[in-house]
């Protein structure tokens, strides 16, 4: 049996690229968070466990590597669901 790799690549919208004209402009805030663990604990037994940890919490305020571990589960913060929320603000210069 073959092993196949598939590797997906997500693109975030650019806001430069989304201007309506020069009387307008569009603000976009992408606000990142991570849920649930999906980390699979029995995958070298066959099965399959998670731990029910349900959502990601830096173990440590700081931009160290002690930040991307989750506090309540010990896991890797990539083993967390990551959810993006996008927020679109569109001011009009002309409107008022």
């Amino acid at each position: 049996m073959t092993k196949r790799r598939v590797v997906l690549k997500r693109e975030e919208p650019q806001p430069s690229l989304l201007m309506d004209s020069a009387n307008s402009s569009n603000t976009i805030r992408v606000h990142v968070r991570y849920g649930e663990c999906q980390r699979n604990h029995a995958a070298n037994v066959g099965g399959y466990a998670v731990d029910g940890c349900r959502e990601f919490m830096a173990a440590s305020e700081e931009e160290t590597e002690a930040s991307l571990t989750c506090a309540a589960c010990g896991c890797h913060r990539n083993f967390h669901r990551r959810v993006v929320e996008t927020e679109e603000a569109v001011s009009c210069n002309d409107c008022e």
